[in-house]
């Protein structure tokens, strides 16, 4: 029967994990260590690298909280990742490894956040499998709003039609070298009025993440006689591009300058050759579990529903 060795990461392996990544079946640049720790005072790190015969077979961003471990809360997404030479039965085995190295960690816990399946269109989804034979519970579910680009869009006639009309207002699309201009004048006073929260990232944090990630993040924004009105933050993988902040001042939004934006760069990134563009989760405490504005506008841009599932084991 194969070994394979569990050990925590360490800072001296902050080469070999990043190397893993690179050549990974199922990575992306969330799980490089540059992004994992821009907020590393936050979360009590519990990665583990899985070796056979002393190579490096698969790891799990991960962070500890009291007793139980999370595949990893600061970021979007999470799991195990592994090569695309790893067979499922092998991943079996190594969800035992984990498991059972959990336990000798009086680890009671684990708690599981996959990638979506839409990242990975080779498939993704062993570890689900495994977990649930193990009696793991589907904790939460949400929806993930994605367009499938490689089918005809499916843009609503309404969005369509304002976007004609939108397009002779003198709009100006720009790429942002500088996070500020959207950051201080647009999202951050958006988030406070409408939900009295602020942005996951700080000006500062994106654009130190910006300064080492320059092709995998982007800032787009929409100008009106030299006056920010609207913009979306991307997030970039190989198969998907997701926008990560959307956000309109209330001048932007009487001339609908948000979607104008969308609709743009979804053009934009089908015809770059992207999978998908994913439009996050709409998630929200109240009675539904969701917010019924954003489901709409999403579904008018032409996204589906794809779950992104939660998942829970108690470790015996």
């Amino acid at each position: 029967m194969t070994k394979f060795i569990v050990k925590k990461y360490h800072q001296n392996d902050y080469s070999i994990w990043n190397e893993f990544i690179t050549q990974a079946k199922n990575a992306t640049f969330l799980f490089h260590r540059d992004f994992m720790e821009y907020h590393q005072d936050r979360f009590e790190d519990f990665s583990l690298l899985i070796f056979e015969d002393q190579k490096l077979k698969a790891i799990l961003p991960a962070n500890k909280q009291g007793n139980s471990v999370y595949s990893h809360q600061g970021l979007t997404y999470g799991g195990l990742v592994f090569s695309n030479k790893l067979k499922a039965e092998k991943v079996e085995s190594i969800l035992e490894e984990i498991l059972f190295f959990l336990k000798e960690n009086s680890i009671e816990s684990f708690y599981y956040k996959p990638i979506p399946c839409f990242y990975f269109p080779n498939g993704n989804n062993e570890m689900d499998f495994f977990l649930f034979n193990r009696g793991a519970i589907c904790e939460q579910k949400e929806m993930n709003l994605a367009i499938n680009l490689e089918l005809p869009l499916r843009i609503s006639k309404s969005k369509l039609k304002h976007f004609r009309r939108i397009e002779n207002l003198d709009l100006d699309i720009v790429e942002e070298k500088d996070f500020e201009p959207f950051w201080e004048s647009i999202l951050v006073p958006k988030l406070l009025d409408k939900f009295n929260a602020k942005p996951v990232h700080t000006k500062e944090e994106i654009s130190l993440l910006k300064d080492k990630f320059p092709e995998k993040i982007k800032q787009y924004s929409v100008y009106q006689n030299d006056e920010i009105i609207a913009g979306i933050t991307i997030f970039e993988t190989k198969n998907v591009v997701k926008s990560q902040y959307g956000a309109t001042s209330e001048k932007g939004k009487k001339v609908r300058a948000l979607d104008f934006l969308f609709i743009n760069l979804i053009h934009k990134y089908k015809r770059k050759g992207k999978l998908f563009f994913d439009m996050g989760i709409v998630g929200e405490d109240n009675e539904s579990g969701y917010n019924e504005g954003l489901l709409t506008q999403k579904e008018e841009l032409g996204c589906a529903v794809y779950n992104q599932d939660f998942y829970k084991i108690d470790i015996k």
